[in-house]
């Protein structure tokens, strides 16, 4: 068993609660990840469109992807919900490594698991690509754990003769 992060998802309103709402981030910082996965989406680089053109459409695996992709503090390129895998393509710069490990070190401590490939691997042959992340879809999992909702115990409730709490 691994020493991993609980991922609290607030109130406990699942329904409509904000997907980064566990995270403890600020409105203003939730803003401009939202902005910069917009933009990243209609500004692709070329690794990127080839890339998604290989996930899109249930691609590998007939498992469902979606691109640029807000979890937690960061945008991620890829990202498979349902198997909590998500796909990245490595930056070019040492300080893009050091933004990079922080970011895969945040998301695996929540039990995301993390993808990485260059540029080049990408540009290049895309088969050894496709095996690899159909591999890691096929692989068994923990799911992260979600922090539970605190629940009123009602046993130390008074209730008067209509049911209400007094």
């Amino acid at each position: 068993m691994t020493d991993r992060k609980t991922l609290s998802l607030g109130s406990g309103e699942t329904a409509n609660a904000d997907k980064t709402a566990g995270w403890n981030i600020s409105e203003a910082r939730k803003d401009k990840l939202h902005e910069r996965a917009r933009f990243n989406r209609r500004h692709p680089s070329e690794a990127h469109k080839r890339l998604w053109d290989l996930l899109k459409d249930k691609g590998v695996g007939n498992f469902s992807f979606n691109r640029e992709v807000v979890m937690g503090s960061s945008v991620v390129d890829f990202a498979c919900k349902t198997r909590w895998l998500v796909v990245e393509i490595s930056g070019d710069t040492d300080a893009d490594a050091k933004i990079e490990e922080l970011s895969d070190r945040k998301l695996t401590d929540v039990g995301v698991r993390v993808m990485r490939f260059t540029k080049e691997q990408v540009m290049g042959d895309l088969e050894p690509i496709k095996d690899a992340i159909h591999e890691e879809l096929m692989k068994p999992f923990d799911k992260p754990r979600r922090a539970k909702p605190e629940q009123t115990n009602f046993e130390d409730r008074e209730f008067n003769r209509r049911g209400s709490t007094r």
